[in-house]
């Protein structure tokens, strides 16, 4: 399942997979990954991604 809300989230901030990978702590391969559906993050770095991106709604990103 993609993580379409991830990739709207992304585009809202004016961000690239590059940059939100950087930003996030992760490889730009692990982000796309994610943000494509392929991969989940774990609990532990989806409160990493709260910490960097505090306007996000993580629930709608990684929940539904």
């Amino acid at each position: 399942m993609a993580r379409d809300k991830l990739k709207e989230y992304r585009i809202s901030i004016k961000k690239t997979q590059s940059q939100m990978a950087r930003i996030w702590g992760i490889t730009l391969s692990f982000y796309a990954k994610i943000e494509s559906g392929d991969k989940n993050p774990s609990i532990q770095k989806i409160k990493q991604f709260k910490q960097n991106f505090p306007t996000a709604n993580t629930e709608e990103i990684f929940l539904t």
